[in-house]
């Protein structure tokens, strides 16, 4: 999401307070021991590090290089801070500078598109939060590619793997997968009440990501709580995780960080996995094509990789391009858009569009870059009387004292990130939006839009104003039928793919934002705000007290946004299925040696934030990838 610009001062004024940095971690192809590896990662974030840890830690005799487009996250504190997750994005040296075509849906407006340029990815510079989809999402999965394995009952060991859960001390779990759950740590704050907030029992304890409960109180949770006793529209989540827990309704947020600091890939993965000597982790080196390098079972072996050292941000100097190769695999984990952008660059895609920017067509797939799909935000701001956190994001005394007090004992409100809660729900069944058409959602426990109660301004793209307080409950339409598509814009691998998500392109996503936002006026002026809500504010006042559903579609499409949860464009598909772009285990359709490990490959988008689902994927992808050998 974008920068919250009054407390980008506070991100720059900690951006080198230093944190323990990792060792062995290579900054120039000169330090590779070799150019030949058993398996090559091109990207260090979310799944690549994950894929490098699972593989090096089973079999520590494997040589593995990780090449990752973006610095080490190592000594730099912003990415630690979790309430300067808004800082880190858009337009920073931490990310990509991606921006959207113009979108004829939002009114012609071109947007940011975030994504992660550091080690860790997109876990280290989003918002934290942290969820695995409704069981549905898994099991839809499942059908879609054929394979069982991708279905809820089998996925659902790997968040044992994956979560490792903070409790309050003297919290006992029941065992879980035949696992030992004995680690326990207190949220940041060190709260009480916790059992009420989250299901302790469907939550790892020795997994490699720390997830955590709120560790700041703010003055809108009560409110929160008491509307959703009080109103049946919005029911109590007493655990917002999904898989084996209810999917529907509002709860607290569940981050991806301990003790105040941030979790990410890097910080537990890649952290865990260092020091062994089979293990490279290459920074600054961009990958800008996967080369063919013979032919194995009567399909291109794709086993080489290209890369040159990253330029510097602005800088047009590229130096000379070195080659690699992998024994057994390379695996794209660029995420969306950068490894559906190695895919064509590399000759696999639209045999149309490769021809149009002189690239030999090595695979003719037309899926590769279609499918676009991300989840729309909208920012429904209210103004409300005192005690919002608007004060701190305006006030340079408060951060520096905000920042003083994490610093010494990582609590206060920089030990979260923008939310305490979140919620999520589903159209009426007897809605006319959902008449004639196939439901969106993946079930009828899924749900098709968000919400999350922001006690600040948040409206990404504007400025803060200088006076008032704030309340924004955003909403975000979380089972978009819009599709969209990432496409070269030339062969040259430094300019960045034209990427055009279409948001707001189907009645069922313009009708579904528009009721998202009408949902956020009755939570925001339920009872239990009487005191606190003043009104809708602004354009989205005018919009409000119009009465009339056309000016709110005016205002998501002037001010709705990327929740930059892009997936999609190298799809999973069965292994019988000519369409697709990858199958059931990841492989690439019509090549050898070739995975994507990533979120690219989902082929309907997760109905919540991605990390979560991404963390899973790599987990599972890990285990095919040692069973294949």
């Amino acid at each position: 999401m974008h920068v919250l610009v009054a407390v980008f001062c506070v991100a720059y004024s900690v951006l080198l307070s230093l944190l323990p940095t990792f060792a062995a971690l290579i900054t120039s192809p000169s330090q590779l021991p070799t150019t030949t590896f058993d398996y090559i990662i091109v990207g260090g974030g979310t799944a690549g590090l994950v894929v490098a840890n699972r593989l090096i830690t089973q079999n520590a005799s494997l040589s593995i290089l990780v090449l990752e487009a973006g610095p080490s996250n190592a000594g730099v504190a912003t990415l630690q801070i979790p309430f300067l997750a808004p800082t880190l994005s858009p337009q920073t040296p931490l990310e990509w500078n991606t921006t959207t075509v113009q979108q004829a849906g939002l009114l012609g407006r071109s947007l940011p598109y975030v994504r992660g340029r550091v080690l860790g990815g997109s876990s280290s510079i989003n918002f934290l939060f942290h969820q695995y989809c409704s069981s549905e999402d898994w099991d839809r999965l499942g059908n879609i590619s054929g394979d069982s394995g991708w279905n809820w009952a089998n996925m659902r060991q790997y968040v044992q793997r994956v979560n490792l859960f903070l409790l309050l001390p003297g919290v006992q779990l029941t065992n879980l997968e035949g696992r030992q759950h004995e680690r326990q740590v207190p949220p940041a704050d060190n709260h009480a009440g916790t059992a009420a907030q989250i299901l302790f029992d469907t939550h790892g304890t020795q997994g490699d990501t720390f997830t955590s409960l709120p560790g700041f109180n703010q003055t809108t949770d009560a409110m929160v709580y008491q509307t959703t006793q009080q109103v049946a529209e919005f029911p109590f989540l007493q655990d917002t995780s999904g898989g084996d827990t209810r999917f529907l309704g509002m709860g607290f947020l569940q981050s991806s960080s301990k003790n105040g600091v941030r979790s990410s890939s890097s910080t537990t993965y890649l952290s865990n996995a260092l020091g062994n000597p089979s293990l490279a982790i290459l920074v600054n080196a961009t990958a800008i094509k996967i080369v063919q390098t013979g032919s194995s079972a009567g399909l291109p072996s794709m086993r080489g990789v290209q890369f040159i050292t990253s330029p510097l941000p602005g800088s047009t100097l590229v130096g000379s391009p070195f080659n690699i190769s992998a024994r057994k695999e390379v695996i794209l984990s660029a995420g969306t858009v950068g490894s559906t952008q190695l895919l064509l660059l590399s000759g696999i895609g639209p045999a149309k569009t490769l021809e149009l920017n002189n690239i030999p067509v090595v695979v003719n797939n037309p899926s590769v870059g279609a499918n676009l799909t991300d989840h729309l935000l909208i920012p429904n701001v209210f103004q409300v009387r005192g005690n919002s956190l608007d004060g701190l994001i305006r006030d340079p005394t408060q951060q520096s004292q905000a920042l003083a007090q994490w610093n010494l004992t990582k609590t206060g409100p920089f030990a979260n990130s923008v939310a305490n809660t979140y919620g999520f729900f589903r159209l009426p069944s007897s809605s006319s939006i959902l008449a004639g058409i196939p439901d969106p959602a993946a079930g009828p426990n899924s749900p098709h839009f968000e919400m999350i109660p922001t006690n600040s301004w948040f409206a990404p793209g504007t400025v803060i104003p200088t006076t008032g307080n704030f309340l924004t409950i955003v909403s975000v339409v979380i089972s978009p039928t819009s599709r969209g598509t990432i496409q070269l814009a030339s062969p040259n691998p430094l300019d960045m793919p034209v990427v055009d998500p279409q948001f707001m392109m189907t009645d069922f996503d313009i009708k579904t934002a528009v009721e998202s936002s009408k949902a956020a006026i009755r939570f925001a002026t339920a009872p239990p705000w009487k005191n606190y809500t003043i009104g809708p504010f602004a354009q989205f006042a005018t919009a409000v007290n119009s009465g009339n559903d056309t000016q709110l579609q005016i205002y998501i499409r002037a001010f709705g946004t990327s929740a930059f949860h892009s997936v999609g464009t190298a799809a999973i598909s069965s292994a019988k299925q000519s369409f697709g772009v990858v199958n059931p285990d990841l492989t690439v359709k019509g090549v050898s040696g070739l995975r994507i490990v990533d979120a690219s490959v989902f082929p309907f988008i997760p109905s919540c934030h991605t990390q979560g689902p991404v963390y899973l994927l790599a987990e599972r992808a890990s285990d095919l990838i040692k069973a294949a050998g």
